[in-house]
C-alpha cells in the first residue's frame, strides 16, 4: 500500500505509477470496482486553516471527518450537508474521512434544504494522473470562470484525481430540532405530505418516509422559538393527512446513515429519482424493505441478490448505484451515449494512462 504523507509525495506517486492505482481514503465509501495497486490518502491529514468567522474551514483530504466535526461543534458550527457515515452497510470498519466524503458527494437528508456536498465546497487541491498539482477555488465564495474543478471533482470517486485538500464553507450549528410525524400513509400520500411540507414556507430540513412502520417524518431545525412555532404551523398544514403529531426524540443520525439496512444479506441499492416518480417505482419493489429520503427523490432498496434492479426502474428517469452486494451490471448506472462520451473524455483529458481507479465505473 502506497500512503504519501504530503502533496509532494502523493505527486511522486502517481507520477511514479507503473499500473493502476486504488484510491482510498477511511476505505467506509468503497463501492464500485476499482483496481489496482492501494493508494492511501490519509497521511494527509490535519486542518490546516479553520476561521469561525469567516466560516470557512481547509483540511488535508484523509482528515477524519469525525475530527473535522468536532473542531467545527467545539465553535458550535456543522457541515451544511450532513455527511452520512454509511460503513456499516458495506461492514467496513475504518474512519470516514474528509476527502472520501467530498469523493462520493455524500450528503444527507438536509441536502434538500443546504445543497449537497459539492455545493458546500468551495475550494479544492488534487492531484491528477500526471502527477501534475491542480488547485481550483479558495477559501471564500466567489463567482467561477472558466473549469468549476471544485464541482467537477465532488463524486467522481478518485476517477479525475486525487484528493489532497478541501475548502468549506459552514454554517452555525443548530439550536433545536423537532419532527411532525404523520402516521399510517401509503407511499404515495406519503409524498405528496412530503411534498406539501417542502412546498411550505415552514423551512422542512429532512423528509422521510418509512413504509415498514407507516411513518412519514418531517424536520425542523433552528432556533427553538422559531422550530416551536414553525412545527406547529406545519402540524396543522398536514392535518389533512391524518394522524400528525410532533416529537423531539426522533432518531436523524440513523435515518442520515441508513442506519436500517446495515447488516443486510441483500443487495442495497440507492435509487435517484424525481419525488413525484419514487412512489410508484417503489411499489415495483414489492416486499423488499426500502426507505425515502430528500422527499421521494432517493429510495434506498434491499432486493434480493442478483435482481436486476435496472430493468424495474423501466422508463423512469433516474439512476441506481450498487452499494452492497452482486447487484446485475455495472456498479454505477450506464450514461447516454453522449454523456458517456462527455465523460470519456473528460477523464482522459485529467489522467491519460487510466491509471486512477481504473474500473471503478465498470
Amino acid at each position: 500500500m502506497i500512503r504519501p504523507e504530503s502533496e509532494a509525495e502523493l505527486s511522486a506517486a502517481i507520477r511514479g505509477a507503473t499500473g493502476p492505482l486504488r484510491i482510498i481514503g477511511g476505505g467506509t465509501r468503497s463501492i464500485g470496482r476499482a483496481q489496482g495497486e492501494v493508494l492511501s490518502t490519509t497521511g494527509l491529514t490535519g486542518i490546516t486553516l479553520y476561521e469561525p468567522g469567516a466560516l470557512t474551514i481547509v483540511a488535508g483530504a484523509g482528515t477524519p471527518l469525525a475530527e473535522l466535526e468536532a473542531a467545527l461543534a467545539a465553535e458550535n458550527q456543522r457541515l451544511p450537508f450532513e455527511p452520512p457515515l454509511t460503513g456499516a452497510l458495506t461492514g467496513a470498519t475504518g474512519q470516514s474521512t474528509i476527502g472520501g466524503v467530498v469523493a462520493a458527494n455524500a450528503s444527507g437528508p438536509r441536502r434538500i434544504q443546504a445543497g449537497a456536498c459539492r455545493d458546500s465546497l468551495i475550494g479544492v487541491r488534487f492531484v491528477d494522473g500526471r502527477g501534475d498539482v491542480i488547485k481550483n477555488g479558495g477559501r471564500v465564495m466567489k463567482n467561477v470562470t472558466g473549469y468549476d474543478l471544485v464541482k467537477l471533482l465532488a463524486g467522481s470517486y478518485g476517477s479525475l484525481g486525487v484528493i489532497s485538500e478541501v475548502a468549506f464553507k459552514v454554517l452555525p450549528g443548530v439550536e433545536a430540532t423537532a419532527t411532525v410525524v404523520v402516521q399510517g400513509l401509503d407511499e404515495q400520500r406519503a409524498v405528496e405530505a412530503m411534498s406539501t411540507a417542502l412546498g411550505s414556507p415552514y423551512e422542512v430540513s429532512g423528509a422521510v418516509h418509512d413504509p415498514a412502520r407507516q411513518m412519514t417524518l418531517l424536520r425542523l431545525e433552528g432556533f427553538a422559538e422559531s422550530v416551536a412555532y414553525r412545527s406547529g404551523k406545519l402540524q396543522q398544514t398536514l392535518a389533512q393527512f391524518g394522524d400528525v403529531s410532533v416529537e423531539d426524540s426522533v432518531d436523524w443520525t440513523a435515518i442520515r446513515d441508513a442506519s436500517l439496512f446495515a447488516g443486510g444479506r441483500g443487495d442495497l441499492w440507492r435509487i435517484s429519482v424525481k419525488p413525484s416518480d419514487g412512489a410508484a417505482l417503489g411499489t415495483l419493489l414489492g416486499e423488499a424493505p426500502r426507505l425515502y429520503d430528500w422527499g421521494g427523490g432517493l429510495i434506498w432498496a434491499e432486493v434480493p441478490s442478483g435482481f436486476d434492479l435496472r430493468s424495474v426502474m423501466g422508463g423512469f428517469k433516474g439512476h441506481a448505484t450498487l452499494v452492497r452486494g452482486q447487484g446485475c451490471g455495472p456498479v454505477f448506472h450506464p450514461e447516454p451515449a453522449p454523456v458517456a462520451a462527455l465523460s470519456k473524455g473528460v477523464r482522459a483529458q485529467f489522467d491519460p494512462r487510466g491509471i486512477l481507479n481504473a474500473g471503478i465505473m465498470d
